[in-house]
């Protein structure tokens, strides 16, 4: 099982830039496909982007696509998310999770979360 602990976030203005890490444990990392995915106040969690295990493949919810980066070092056990343009919509807690199978766009294929971490973006 692989377990994740996010860092990055905060507050960022409007066109600001940020990235979000996410570092796992557990030797079974570098085969998992990895996904971010966030929630705002009174909404249902959603997909924002996904990997997969060798970096190949690359998704992005059209809502941040053009802005986001997901990229990941296998090396280093890290997943990263490098969000720019930044708009208030994308205020949110965001997520990394691991994804076993189902669809990358899912929230319910995602498993071993990570604790959230607030981005908030000020107009």
């Amino acid at each position: 099982h692989v377990q994740v602990v996010q860092s990055g976030g905060g507050l960022v203005q409007a066109v600001g830039s940020l990235r979000l890490s996410c570092a796992a444990s557990g030797r079974d990392f570098s085969s998992v496909n990895m996904g971010w995915l966030r929630q705002a106040p009174g909404k249902d969690r959603e997909f924002v982007a996904a990997i997969s295990w060798n970096a190949i493949k690359t998704y992005y919810a059209d809502s941040v696509k053009g802005r986001c980066t997901i990229t990941r070092d296998n090396g280093q056990n890290t997943v990263y998310l490098q969000m720019n343009s930044v708009k208030p919509e994308d205020t949110a807690v965001y997520y990394c999770a691991a994804r076993e199978s189902g669809n990358y766009y899912s929230p319910t294929s995602y498993k071993s979360w990570g604790q959230g971490t607030q981005v908030t973006v000020s107009s």
